[in-house]
């Protein structure tokens, strides 16, 4: 990270800015082209600075397609967006919070396995607590994981 004074290692500042964001891009590359999906997300924070993202999808489409190929992804979030105004052009800025991470996509197979992170996803998202979840609906769908393996982050705030 070139501006280290906009390096954000405080375990709870990260928690909470995960926590805040609604939408994460999920970066993949497709046969050596980058093809970006935005979706919403659900975030497990393990203290040591684990983060584990869970996504939900169809089962079919390219996403699917490219993820069987290659599950390597990288995966960016970011939020508190507000312009920065200044009195020149090139003065102007940008505040913002953002994370920028690597891991490998996991489909989850097991019901019980999607059902928990379905929760963690709905609780995200709502801020309420889910306990019955179809079991038509958990079977159809299909729930990605993804451990990062590193990631970064990085805020510019007044």
């Amino acid at each position: 990270m070139r501006r280290k004074n906009r390096q954000v290692t405080d375990w709870k500042e990260i928690k909470e800015i995960v926590g805040r964001c609604k939408v994460a891009r999920l970066g993949m590359n497709d046969d050596g082209k980058v093809y970006v999906v935005p979706m919403n997300y659900g975030c497990e924070t393990e203290d040591g600075g684990r983060l584990t993202f869970y996504f939900h999808c169809a089962r079919e489409g390219r996403k699917m397609d490219v993820l069987k190929k290659n599950p390597q992804v990288c995966l960016e979030l970011d939020g508190k967006h507000e312009l920065m105004e200044a009195e020149v052009p090139c003065g102007y800025s940008y505040y913002f919070e953002s994370l920028i991470g690597n891991g490998r996509v996991e489909m989850l197979s097991e019901p019980e396995e999607k059902v928990r992170a379905l929760r963690i996803i709905m609780k995200q998202q709502t801020g309420k607590d889910f306990c019955e979840f179809h079991a038509n609906a958990v079977q159809a769908v299909c729930v990605l994981k993804v451990e990062l393996t590193d990631y970064e982050v990085k805020r510019n705030m007044p």
